[in-house]
């Protein structure tokens, strides 16, 4: 039987972790607060976003950035890259890309995937992180 056809009544809950515990624990980065909030309403995203710590400090960094890069500009490097990658894949809650992020030296490639799903309240929300990551 496929998982997504089990009876629900067949199971006990025995814990739940809800996103918005995620992002008070520091699991998951709320991307839509602030200047961050503010590029994705720019960039034409509506979902609430949240990525991952990990995928956040690799990609969009913290601390000292190389000259000429801010959070913002990576944060909406990563937009850009996300958008075309979802209008080439229309048809699946998932996707999987790819960002190049200048650590001063050399560019290095970071493999990320992005999830639209059910969020606490059941409406969509979309999560970014590092591939792996789930």
């Amino acid at each position: 039987m496929n998982p997504h056809e089990w009876p629900v009544e067949d199971f006990d809950l025995i814990c739940t972790y809800t996103r918005k515990q995620a992002i008070e624990d520091g699991v998951l980065v709320d991307m839509t607060q602030g200047d961050l909030g503010e590029t994705l309403r720019e960039a034409r995203f509506r979902l609430h976003t949240a990525m991952t710590t990990t995928a956040f400090r690799q990609v969009i960094g913290v601390g000292d950035l190389p000259a000429g890069q801010d959070v913002r500009g990576r944060w909406w490097d990563v937009l850009m890259v996300l958008r075309h990658t979802i209008a080439q894949n229309r048809n699946t809650d998932r996707v999987h890309f790819q960002v190049s992020v200048w650590n001063g030296r050399k560019s290095e490639e970071v493999n990320l995937w992005a999830l639209i799903g059910p969020g606490d309240d059941g409406r969509p929300v979309l999560t970014i992180m590092l591939e792996g990551e789930d």
